[in-house]
């Protein structure tokens, strides 16, 4: 029988995937090279190849890698069977039901949101996005939650290098405020968009856990005439109740 074909390169790159999914942080190419015992020539070759399909990118002004947005997409994907299972859908439509408020799940990465589920509001007239859809980092909400699970001093390398967006008249654009927001959530766990993304439209979001390096987040939308209480004790505590069931179940499911 002949020898099976083994491509070096490739199980080479595999191997710096699944150690930077698995550190759970950004990893630079020294980190890297010393954990797999390989060259930091081939090192930095494989990561400029899988930064050039997507699979990773660059942060910390490119001294350290994340996963990119099209593994992220590919996990999604791959995964949203666990996302979408009776058992996780129950769970954001008893949220749903308690509140009257659109709630998501979905994944963080420094590019981008992705929502893997939803839960729409009742009434027809309430904000809603189909699984799949797109939101920019660090946009709203999303954005201080993502943004706060980094070390303070990634946080501020990314937001010194891509700016703050000014969505609407309401974001916030100064740096040292948001950052203190950024503090402000991981302390209290907690995000908060009152208009800073759409107008009229505010939002609280709160972290699931990891899945597999990728951060999950749970998240309410509502008109801000209709979630006027968006940071009251009541709310929070059903979101984070919500989410903690969702990642029980998760590692239930073999997640």
């Amino acid at each position: 029988m002949a020898t099976p074909y083994k491509a070096p390169a490739v199980q080479k790159a595999f191997q710096i995937l699944k150690a930077v999914i698995d550190s759970g942080s950004s990893l630079g190419i020294s980190d890297l090279s010393r954990k797999l015992d390989i060259s930091k020539s081939t090192v930095h070759g494989l990561l400029s190849s899988l930064i050039e399909v997507g699979a990773l990118e660059r942060t910390d002004y490119g001294k350290s890698y994340v996963l990119g947005p099209a593994l992220v997409d590919l996990a999604v994907r791959s995964w949203s069977y666990l996302f979408t299972s009776k058992a996780v859908a129950a769970i954001l439509d008893e949220l749903r039901d308690a509140i009257g408020h659109t709630v998501f799940l979905g994944v963080l990465s420094r590019t981008q949101a992705v929502i893997v589920a939803t839960a729409a509001s009742r009434n027809p007239l309430a904000i809603s996005s189909p699984p799949g859809t797109t939101i920019p980092m660090p946009a709203g909400a999303l954005g201080k939650l993502y943004l706060a699970s980094l070390d303070p001093d990634q946080a501020i390398n990314i937001l010194t290098k891509t700016g703050l967006t000014p969505y609407t008249e309401r974001s916030i654009v100064a740096l040292p405020i948001y950052l203190e927001t950024c503090d402000r959530v991981r302390r209290e766990g907690f995000a908060f968009d009152d208009g800073e993304y759409i107008p009229g439209v505010r939002a609280v979001a709160t972290r699931v856990g990891y899945y597999r390096g990728l951060l999950l987040a749970l998240w309410v939308v509502g008109f801000s005439k209709d979630l006027e209480q968006y940071e009251s004790r009541a709310l929070l505590d059903a979101l984070g109740s919500c989410a903690e069931r969702i990642r029980q179940e998760l590692e239930r499911s073999g997640a």
